[in-house]
C-alpha cells in the first residue's frame, strides 16, 4: 500500500512539473533595476513633433526629480514658435533650408529659453475639430506658402506675408495669451518658465561619432537640425557610462534614435540587435506603421517569442550605420530606467509619444543595450547627471 501510495505522489509531481512547464510564458520579461518616476504618457499622433513631445516629457520628468509636482505643458505652443522660426529663415535662406514639422531636443532648449512654456491646458494647439494632434492639413499649407513666397512672383515680399503665416498657425492651433492665471498667480509664457525654474543652460546633448573629435562639440549632421546646434562628443563606452549614471542616480535621460528597424516592435515593447538581419524601415512614425497591412508587419518583424542572441555593437559599426544612412534620425523619447530580462541582459526603458495604445507596456516599451549603442542618435541629461571625470573632460561647469 505504501509503495502505491509513493508512486502516485511521484506520478502527480510528475504532472505538476509539467503542468508548470507549460505555464511559463513566452516573451520577454523584465525586472526592474532602477527607475525613474514620470507623467502620464503623452500621444503625438498624427504629427511629426516628437521632438517637442520627449523635449517636454523631459522637462516634466525633471520638474518631478526637482520636486516640484506633477505638470503637464503644451507641445504645441513649442511647436508653433518653431514655425514661425523655420519660416523666416526658409524664406531668408530662399528655401535652401530645411522646413516641416520635425525638429531636435535642442529646439526645445532655445524654445524656452526665447518664448517660456504654456501649461497644456492654457495651449492644447487642438483649434480644428479633432480630439488628437493631425497636422496634415497645416503643414501642407504652412509649406505652400513660404514656397509660394520664394517663387517671389512680384519680384519683392511683402512686409505683410509674416502676419499671414501666423494667421495659419493661429487658426489651427489657436492665438497664444499674452498673460494667463494658474494657481493664483497671472504668468507669461518667459514668467511661467522662471516660476517652474527650468532653465535650459543646466542641460547638455551627447553623441558619439568619429568624423568629430572626443571630447569637443560639434554641429550635429542631420537635417531636423534647422538651428544647426551643437552636441558634445565621447566614445561609445562613455555615452553608455552617462546614461547608466544618470538613470542609476534618479535622473532621466533624453534620447534621440532610430526606431525604423526590424529589431523594433511597438506591439512587443520590446527593441533588439538580432544576429540575423533583415531588411530595414526608414524613417519611421507611427503613422506609416499604421498604413502597413497585418500581413506586412509580420512579415517584417522578428517573433519575440524570447530574447535571442544579439551582435556585439562596436563605435566602428555604429559610426558605418550613420555614415550609410542606416542609422537616422527617426525619433525622440525619454529613458526612465534600466531592467534586465530573464537571462540577466540589460534594457532601459523608454517613454514614447505614441500614446499607451497598441503595446504590451503601455506606452513604454524596452531596448536592449545593443539597440542604444547602434542606434543612438544623441542623448540629454541634466549637467549633474554627468560622471565627474567626463564633465571635467567636456569642460562643463
Amino acid at each position: 500500500m505504501k509503495r502505491i501510495l509513493g508512486f502516485i505522489l511521484v506520478v502527480l509531481f510528475s504532472f505538476s512539473v509539467q503542468a508548470k512547464k507549460k505555464e511559463e510564458p513566452k516573451g520577454y520579461q523584465f525586472k526592474m533595476l532602477y527607475e525613474v518616476p514620470t507623467t502620464a504618457v503623452k500621444d503625438q499622433y498624427r504629427t511629426g513633433t516628437c521632438w517637442s513631445f520627449s523635449g517636454l516629457a523631459f522637462f516634466e520628468t525633471e520638474l518631478l526629480r526637482m520636486g516640484k509636482g506633477e505638470y503637464d505643458l503644451s507641445e504645441m505652443y513649442l511647436v508653433r514658435q518653431a514655425y514661425l522660426e523655420k519660416a523666416e529663415r526658409f524664406v531668408r535662406y530662399q528655401g535652401k533650408t530645411n522646413f516641416g514639422n520635425g525638429g531636435v531636443v535642442m529646439d526645445v532648449f532655445y524654445l524656452i529659453k526665447k518664448y517660456g512654456i504654456l501649461p497644456e491646458s492654457v495651449y492644447p494647439g487642438l483649434n480644428y475639430d479633432e480630439n488628437k494632434h493631425v497636422h496634415a492639413e497645416m503643414d501642407a499649407l504652412l509649406s505652400g506658402y513660404v514656397n509660394t513666397l520664394i517663387q517671389n512672383n512680384n519680384k519683392k515680399l511683402t512686409p505683410v506675408w509674416p502676419k499671414g503665416f501666423e494667421g495659419i498657425l493661429n487658426a489651427y492651433l489657436g492665438v497664444v495669451p499674452e498673460v494667463f492665471e494658474m494657481e493664483d498667480q497671472t504668468f507669461s509664457p518667459k514668467s511661467y518658465a522662471h516660476y517652474l525654474e527650468v532653465n535650459p543652460d543646466d542641460y547638455v546633448v551627447i553623441g558619439s561619432y568619429t568624423h568629430h573629435p572626443f571630447y569637443e562639440p560639434f554641429v550635429i549632421e542631420i537635417p531636423d537640425n534647422w538651428l544647426r546646434s551643437t552636441i558634445f562628443n565621447v566614445p561609445l563606452n562613455e555615452l553608455m557610462e552617462i546614461v547608466n549614471h544618470a538613470l542609476e542616480n534618479g535622473y532621466s535621460v533624453g534620447w534621440g534614435a532610430d526606431v525604423s528597424e526590424k529589431g523594433f516592435s511597438w506591439k512587443n515593447g520590446v527593441a533588439i540587435v538580432p544576429d540575423d538581419e533583415k531588411p530595414e524601415l526608414h524613417n519611421l512614425e507611427q503613422g506609416k506603421w499604421e498604413s502597413l497591412s497585418a500581413k506586412e508587419k509580420e512579415d517584417l518583424l522578428y517573433k519575440f517569442e524570447n530574447p535571442i542572441t544579439e551582435k556585439t555593437i562596436t563605435q566602428e559599426m555604429r559610426q558605418k550605420q550613420f555614415d550609410n544612412y542606416q542609422t537616422t534620425d527617426d525619433h525622440g523619447m525619454l529613458f526612465t530606467g534600466i531592467a534586465e530580462d530573464q537571462n540577466g541582459k540589460r534594457y532601459y526603458k523608454v517613454k514614447n509619444s505614441w500614446s499607451e495604445a497598441g503595446n504590451d507596456y503601455k506606452g513604454f516599451f524596452f531596448a536592449s543595450k545593443a539597440f542604444v549603442e547602434l542606434k543612438t542618435i544623441d542623448v540629454w541629461v541634466h549637467k549633474n547627471a554627468l560622471p565627474a571625470h567626463l564633465k571635467a573632460k567636456l569642460g562643463i561647469e
